[in-house]
């Protein structure tokens, strides 16, 4: 299968930020989809995203100032509340009946959940973000920028071949640890998920769980990949998530939440760890791109089960542009089946 060209999704939620990323009583900048954001946190401690962009003369509101309820322009001192409207132009003289609170700064629907602020980019109804395996708290492990397309990224993140060439690490596996491989996946809401399984006996890390434990991963568009690790009646949930930031830059947002005590214990000495995992995924996007970026790129090709996610990814997508343009329901084309490959 060749690689097929389609928009991003834009009537979709995506990952923001960290919620430990947006202080109470600040602001900060973010670019998504090619749109300049800033993200606030008021008072009150609820969060709020304005195109960062004044509407007067369009300067960026982040060289501006915010006081925890109002977003102050540092070029005429235009004021916008966290709704994006318009409350104050001191250039107006006194008894000026303009209804300046017609004015309006965008403003982007956000929900905030588990140490996740999530952004709706599209239009129409928003409804909530994608319903996580289990409600638990996240703490941020890391925030990395790929600089490759959204599409890309996704493939990569969903590529069950590559770990035995890419991760190789006296902690992880290695490239003598192949096998063949057998994994049964199942249809889920906008995606698919890896049947409940006992961890890959070549990746070592799992061993230091203690007990039995099991996995479930899944992936759901627009880009969020979830793993589930079950051991008794205890949880680790792993959230990597990957926003756009514009044609040719995706961003990786890494999670992970437990409540096993001993891990959340060692979180700091397992952080390493993660970032470097992330570290080699971007290590390896970086070469990619030297290939990608000649003047007369190869045409790419996906092969076989290694491949299959990748192919689903592209089905899905297609079929979100396609239920958007007939304005019908999201229909999941996938079915269940088994996957096979040598990892």
């Amino acid at each position: 299968m060749q690689f097929p060209e389609l928009p991003a999704l834009r009537e979709c939620w995506y990952v923001a930020a960290p919620s430990s990323k947006v202080k109470k009583g600040a602001m900060e900048s973010f670019t998504i989809m090619g749109e300049a954001i800033i993200i606030g946190r008021d008072d009150s401690g609820a969060v709020f995203a304005l195109r960062d962009f004044c509407p007067h003369r369009g300067i960026p509101l982040r060289y501006g100032s915010f006081n925890g309820c109002e977003v102050k322009c540092c070029y005429h001192g235009w004021t916008f509340d966290t709704k994006g409207t318009c409350t104050s132009i001191p250039a107006l003289p006194t008894g000026d009946t303009t209804e300046i609170s017609k004015i309006k700064a965008k403003s982007y629907r956000l929900h905030e959940r588990d140490g996740v602020i999530w952004i709706f980019m599209g239009t129409g109804e928003a409804g909530e973000p994608p319903a996580l395996p289990h409600s638990i708290p996240l703490v941020h492990i890391d925030t990395v920028t790929f600089p490759c397309d959204l599409d890309h990224a996704v493939i990569g993140l969903m590529d069950p071949s590559h770990g035995s060439f890419v991760h190789q690490s006296w902690w992880w596996r290695s490239s003598k640890s192949i096998h063949d491989k057998a994994k049964d996946f199942e249809p889920v809401d906008m995606g698919f998920r890896m049947k409940s399984h006992k961890p890959s006996s070549n990746s070592r890390a799992y061993k230091i769980l203690g007990g039995v434990p099991t996995t479930e991963i899944a992936f759901q568009l627009p880009g969020l990949r979830t793993e589930h690790i079950t051991i008794g009646a205890r949880h680790i949930l792993l959230l990597t998530a990957l926003t756009p930031v514009d044609d040719h830059t995706t961003v990786l947002h890494q999670f992970m939440g437990t409540d096993i005590a001993a891990l959340n214990l060692l979180r700091p000495l397992l952080v390493p760890f993660g970032k470097a995992f992330i570290q080699q995924d971007l290590d390896i996007v970086k070469k990619q791109q030297e290939g990608l970026s000649q003047a007369n790129p190869p045409s790419l090709m996906l092969l076989g089960d290694a491949d299959a996610q990748a192919i689903w990814y592209y089905r899905l997508k297609k079929e979100y542009h396609a239920a958007q343009s007939e304005g019908r329901g999201f229909e999941n084309p996938l079915k269940s089946r088994t996957l096979r490959w040598r990892s």
